[in-house]
């Protein structure tokens, strides 16, 4: 049988390698972490509304399994889907560019 490998080793394992990028896995963490953000809050709207993933994808126009994609940090959601999905979440989409600080 086979050993599996733990995420923390492939994670080390990848860190060390000759061709690693700091900056490409630094972007890729920090966009995983924006994911995870934006599927705990749907997730918490929808509860707080007493919405099942099924009632949330119908009032947005979505499939259940998008909501369900959405909530556990998958896919890149397009600009209609977020609008569909804040009235469906009786709330406001808004989008927007700051200046970041440390640049």
């Amino acid at each position: 049988m086979a050993e599996h490998t733990s995420m923390n080793e492939l994670r080390s394992s990848r860190v060390n390698r000759p061709d690693f990028d700091a900056g490409e896995y630094d972007a890729g963490r920090e966009e995983a972490r924006l994911a995870i953000e934006f599927a705990d809050a749907i997730r918490e709207r929808r509860l707080e509304l007493g919405l099942t993933q099924k009632q949330l994808a119908e009032r947005a126009g979505l499939s259940q399994p998008e909501v369900s994609r959405l909530e556990s940090g998958g896919g890149t959601p397009t600009i209609g889907m977020l609008e569909r999905l804040a009235r469906a979440l009786e709330l406001k989409f808004v989008a927007r560019f700051e200046k970041n600080d440390a640049a």
